[in-house]
């Protein structure tokens, strides 16, 4: 299949984001109407491409539109958790050159991409990362950027690079041990339960929770 057009890939990924299982009540649609994607004719590359189909006058993925959507997301939500946690860029800047890096990457660079990180399982946004062969088959080969506290040995240290659970429950516990990105923080046993250091102070959880803390190394 020819290379798609970058507005293309984005009209996908803004339709598989639509049909993602979380909530995005809160989100705004960006998927252009109809009329302007035959203006463009981005609605005749897609059809070409047999990635898309209608039905009603609604636009839909097809089966092979619904892969290339999933790594073009994959790809995207990569990139952001890359400049968010390893070159500490956030916000508009961050997901400008997510979008730029999207579309840039070679087949296979985002594999590396995910090993280096950890394999991790959501963007900075919070949105699911979809996996790759390498989370399934070569997690752990090499060594990780970023991990969960969980993965470190006694002794190693590293920064808090963000908090991965909405459970307000965990959330709470964790902030108000200082457990917060940007904080320093030390691991120093990991049986019966994981004990670390903040600032300070030491505190004691269980795996569940040591899982959800990831520290950039």
């Amino acid at each position: 299949m020819p290379k798609l057009s970058d507005k293309a890939e984005d009209v996908l990924e803004s339709l598989w984001t639509q049909t993602e299982e979380t909530d995005r009540a809160n989100e705004r649609d960006e998927t252009p109407d109809l009329e302007t994607l035959r203006r463009d004719g981005l609605l005749q590359e897609l059809l070409d491409g047999d990635l898309v189909v209608l039905r009603q006058g609604t636009l839909e993925l097809s089966s092979r539109g619904r892969e290339v959507a999933r790594e073009t997301v994959r790809r995207h939500r990569l990139a952001e958790r890359l400049l968010h946690d390893v070159l500490e860029i956030g916000g508009q800047a961050m997901d400008e050159a997510a979008c730029g890096f999207e579309h840039s990457l070679q087949e296979g660079v985002d594999e590396a991409i995910c090993t280096l990180l950890g394999h991790p399982r959501s963007c900075p946004h919070g949105r699911p990362i979809p996996p790759g062969v390498c989370c399934r088959d070569n997690a752990g080969t090499l060594r990780r950027l970023v991990a969960p506290l969980s993965a470190l040995k006694p002794g190693e240290k590293g920064r808090i690079a963000y908090i991965q659970t909405e459970e307000a429950r965990k959330l709470q516990k964790l902030m108000g041990m200082g457990v917060l990105p940007g904080n320093d923080i030390t691991l120093l046993q990991r049986f019966p339960s994981y004990v670390f250091q903040v600032g300070h102070s030491q505190f004691a959880v269980d795996a569940e929770i040591a899982e959800t803390v990831y520290v950039r190394l």
